[in-house]
């Protein structure tokens, strides 16, 4: 099972891609991961791309690409994987198509989930972080405890706003993600592979509408 998640940040791609993951027994793979991955076991690509972030540049399409073309030929990507992340662009799913057309496989569907600026805005911005644990906690439905301590690690002081979740940072991610990655629905719509899930319910009602529709993409395959 080959699957795409897209969305905006803080849509809930990455707790759904974490479920799913989990169910099926496929990995969850990222960018940011793999890059993290290749840099540490210092790869040929990933002292390519180290070089280049060193720089304070992007890692160019044709290392991404490259690196994610690794991933998938690891052993635990046979039976299928999950991208969160990638693809970013038109270009970048054109590529994908390539590798996957290569060693004949194909993307089952591409689940897109679909939150209101406003409500993300409003997700993002309520975040709190433990800059120790990484405990993450929300103003609105899970805000941190009154007296400033961490309830995962003890830590005083230590839960913070992350400069990402700034309303400023946040508009900014948004609108990248409008111009570079929301063509990718056009595209994967033209394919019959788009699926759009209302990801402003509930995490429950999200993942039953998700592993619904993957059960009625998986019986048509």
């Amino acid at each position: 099972m080959e699957l795409i998640f897209l969305g905006y940040p803080g849509s809930g791609k990455g707790t759904q891609a974490s479920f799913l993951s989990e169910k099926y027994d496929i990995p969850q793979i990222s960018t940011g991961d793999i890059l993290r991955d290749a840099v540490a076991k210092q790869t040929p690509l990933g002292l390519e791309a180290k070089k280049i972030m060193d720089r304070g540049e992007l890692v160019p399409d044709k290392v991404v690409v490259g690196l994610i073309e690794e991933r998938l030929k690891q052993d635990d990507a046979k039976k299928g994987f999950i991208l969160d992340g990638f693809p970013r662009t038109t270009r970048q799913a054109q590529e994908l198509d390539r590798i996957l057309l290569n060693s004949n496989r194909r993307i089952l569907c591409v689940l897109s989930l679909e939150v209101s600026r406003s409500r993300i805005i409003k997700r993002l911005t309520s975040r709190r972080v433990c800059s120790q644990c990484k405990k993450v906690f929300n103003l609105i439905f899970d805000p941190p405890p009154e007296n400033g301590i961490c309830p995962g690690c003890g830590g005083e002081g230590t839960i913070i706003q992350r400069p990402d979740d700034t309303e400023e940072t946040v508009i900014h991610r948004m609108e990248v993600y409008e111009a570079q990655t929301r063509p990718l629905k056009g595209y994967y719509d033209a394919q019959g592979k788009l699926v759009s899930i209302d990801g402003s319910l509930s995490i429950q009602k999200v993942r039953d509408e998700i592993v619904r529709k993957l059960a009625e993409f998986k019986a048509d395959s």
